[in-house]
């Protein structure tokens, strides 16, 4: 992508907002888009025994990854937000926005690991769905959902940018409010009491 801008316009070097903060940011977004890769080939045999999957939940799937990959893109790569950046320059955010992201990016490979087939982009129940309780899931059931908010929260000290630095903190929002009422019934009508029994003792994305 810079190479093409760099090619179209001698200016377009001047106009990247390619710091070490968003070059941190790209870091753990490509690490976050490789591991899903690799889980979602993994577990591409499986075939679903329920779906809630609709026109809305891939509308709230657009929103994230218009929030999370597109905007933080455009920002970096293109002249066309540059309206929109501030600056800072406190290094402590800079740091915090790191270990943020890469505790995210952790979480996220470890959610996929410890639900090993059990896993799936949309809201479907596979067949043999087996419910998780062990390794990240022993104390939040949503810990996917978890490590969004980590590199949400990352990305909005990462990238100075009133767009693409909380876009991704929005659009993961609304899909967790959204869709986790939807995805707890379908996993309560599929595991009925045991289910009831994991979210008593357990939080939604903060340990009890």
């Amino acid at each position: 992508i810079a190479t093409t801008i760099a090619a179209a316009s001698p200016s377009a070097w001047h106009q990247m907002q390619l710091t070490a903060p968003s070059a941190a940011f790209l870091l753990g977004t490509f690490a976050y888009l490789g591991i899903r890769a690799y889980y979602k080939q993994k577990t591409s045999g499986g075939s679903a025994a329920t779906s809630r999957s609709s026109g809305r939940d891939m509308t709230l799937v657009g929103l994230v990854v218009a929030g999370q990959i597109v905007l933080p893109l455009v920002a970096i790569f293109s002249p066309f937000l540059q309206w929109a950046q501030y600056t800072i320059g406190d290094s402590a955010l800079a740091w915090c926005g790191s270990l943020m992201m890469a505790s995210g990016v952790w979480l996220f490979w470890r959610s996929h690991a410890d639900l090993g087939e059990n896993w799936s982009v949309t809201l479907e129940v596979q067949k043999d769905h087996k419910l998780v309780s062990d390794g990240v899931y022993r104390k939040i059931r949503h810990p996917m959902y978890a490590s969004f908010f980590l590199m949400a929260f990352g990305q909005l000290f990462l990238l100075q940018n009133w767009v693409a630095g909380p876009s991704a903190l929005l659009a993961v929002t609304l899909l967790y409010v959204i869709r986790k009422p939807t995805e707890e019934a379908m996993l309560i009508e599929q595991f009925g009491e045991a289910y009831r029994k994991y979210m008593n003792s357990t939080g939604g994305i903060l340990p009890k």
